[in-house]
């Protein structure tokens, strides 16, 4: 598949990535039973993720959004700008943030940073995508849809330079 200026091959289909995503939401509901968790989605490429966790979402729980943003094109910046703030009261909350993909670990090392600050009662992260190879930030995630090397993926949320976020199916750079 061709988008932009570059071929993609598909990496993982729509419908493992279901699965996955409700194993996790199963888990979650595990383990925030009798607690109501403050599910905080990352912008933009979190919104299927988010969408299809939330879905499977069976306990007391409430979403908000933030978009924070550190690409460009195909390739981290190392420079976090926050885009849009959380809007909610967060204090003595249990937050569970909704990342469609930990990198290099920058983006939610500086989200992480931001949010302690504000005194919720405890943090946890699911990401569908983790390039752990990638990662040079020490980063405890609690709910992980996939491990997958490094490489660049586009669809599901994901984007390449604005496009294919609407695709099912996840999609890497072809070599």
């Amino acid at each position: 598949m061709k988008v932009k200026d570059k071929e993609f091959s598909i990496f993982i289909d729509r419908a493992k990535i279901l699965e996955r995503v409700a194993a996790l939401a199963k888990e979650i509901n595990q383990d925030y039973e009798g607690k109501t968790p403050l599910f905080v989605a990352v912008l933009n490429g979190s919104f299927m993720f988010a969408s299809d966790l939330m879905k499977g979402i069976e306990i007391s729980a409430e979403i908000s959004f933030i978009k924070l943003n550190s690409y460009n094109r195909t390739h981290s910046t190392g420079k976090v700008k926050e885009l849009i703030g959380l809007d909610e009261n967060i204090f003595g909350r249990h937050l569970i943030i909704i990342e469609d993909i930990v990198d290099t670990g920058l983006t939610i090392k500086h989200m992480l940073e931001e949010l302690r600050e504000l005194g919720p009662k405890s943090v946890e992260i699911a990401t569908l995508l983790h390039k752990k190879e990638a990662t040079k930030e020490p980063l405890s995630l609690r709910y992980v849809g996939f491990e997958i090397p490094k490489k660049f993926v586009i669809g599901y949320g994901l984007d390449y330079d604005g496009h294919a976020r609407n695709l099912n199916d996840i999609y890497s750079l072809a070599n």
